[in-house]
């Protein structure tokens, strides 16, 4: 029979990725050139917060600045053409593939 080892008060839960991300039912998980991103709604914009949008027909991350979205490639969208953006998400995690196509050894 045995008794109960006093160790498994000490057992802590396994890591993944949903534990650490806080990945909930509204998440939704966005594969990307460098790996993934992790959105959630956005019910409010936030300064410096960066954003799923779809602009012009695609869709690209913006970080929301002042009252424009700058777009990874340095573009500014604000005034008339921000009105006709779609922000997706909020963006809250970015995971970066270790999947290296270079020789680094590193």
């Amino acid at each position: 029979m045995g008794f109960v080892s006093p160790a498994g008060d000490y057992v802590e839960r396994r890591l993944s990725p949903e534990t650490i991300c806080n990945i909930g039912i509204d998440s939704r998980i966005l594969e990307t050139s460098s790996g993934f991103a992790v959105i959630e709604p956005a019910t409010r914009l936030v300064q410096g917060q960066t954003l799923l949008i779809l602009s012009g027909g695609r869709t690209q991350f913006a970080i929301f600045r002042g009252k424009a979205l700058i777009t990874d490639d340095g573009e500014a969208i604000e005034g008339a053409a921000a009105e006709e953006v779609e922000v997706m998400g909020r963006v809250t995690f970015f995971i970066n593939s270790t999947d290296a196509d270079d020789d680094s050894p590193v």
